[in-house]
């Protein structure tokens, strides 16, 4: 496995795109695995690195999310056992630490001497770190579907549909407790395509994480509700989060206001 990585980051030219892409390579052998023990049945893929995986949008991501659907079967130390048993499969070894006390389950995988081995660090105990995490009570609403992929490896993968993603990014953008700028970058991805949401899953996660009443998002209204929570957005704090995860560095001059509430006017 490693002469395979070692093979795939010689693409990039600067440290940051190898360990960008490093990383990105241990989340789809990651995902291989998932696949591999029989774990999709209970697992969705959600989040900014399902767009990344299935729909080649044109950022790196950190964090592997998860909706749990299917408890039956599901124990996150025995989810974290056969994934540190396969990965010893493929001649790499990580540390795992688990973490089931909150309704978020987590784990964090630490691939131990891989930055060393590939010259990305002159440290040999230097980790290479990917989360993780499992919501156990996801909102309903969200609509599943599988794609077949050919990264690296070739397997399939049980995933929400592109309007019920966009609906979970919503909510992360605009009721997160703080700002996370790659929200915003697949927010104006999800803007670009001119797309409607999952309403039903739209309203259902923001009833979990709003305290007190809120206007219900619909067709009708749904212009208004972006542009109402984008006008309060410190794009400054947003573009100096995502710029490290960006493949193209220029692009980060896209992520303004004025551009964010255009594509909204633009909207049907």
């Amino acid at each position: 496995m490693i002469e395979i990585l070692k093979k795939e980051i010689e693409k990039f030219e600067t440290s940051e795109g190898k360990f960008n892409h490093l990383r990105e390579i241990l989340q789809i052998l990651i995902l291989k695995i998932i696949y591999d023990c029989g774990f999709f049945k209970n697992l969705v893929f959600t989040g900014g690195t399902a767009l990344r995986v299935l729909f080649d949008m044109r950022r790196f991501s950190e964090d592997l999310d998860f909706s749990l659907v299917n408890r039956e079967g599901y124990k996150l130390p025995e989810f974290s056992q056969r994934l540190k048993s396969q990965i010893f499969q493929y001649r790499l070894e990580a540390d795992m630490k688990e973490n089931d006390k909150k309704t978020v389950h987590q784990i964090d995988v630490k691939f131990r001497s891989i930055l060393f081995d590939l010259a990305l660090s002159d440290l040999p105990e230097q980790k290479l770190f990917i989360r993780i995490e499992v919501d156990t009570n996801p909102p309903e609403g969200g609509k599943t579907e599988v794609t077949l992929i050919n990264k690296i490896f070739v397997f399939s993968i049980a995933h929400f549909g592109l309007p019920s993603l966009f609906a979970t990014k919503l909510c992360a953008c605009f009721f997160r407790k703080y700002t996370k700028g790659r929200d915003f970058y697949d927010l104006l991805w999800h803007l670009t395509r001119r797309e409607e949401p999952n309403y039903r899953l739209l309203n259902n996660a923001i009833k979990q994480v709003h305290k007190g009443e809120f206007v219900q998002v619909n067709k009708n209204n749904f212009k208004k509700f972006l542009a109402r929570h984008l006008k309060r957005i410190d794009f400054a704090k947003v573009r100096k989060d995502v710029e490290r995860f960006l493949e193209d560095k220029r692009e980060i001059d896209l992520i303004n206001k004025e551009n964010f509430l255009n594509l909204t006017d633009a909207l049907k």
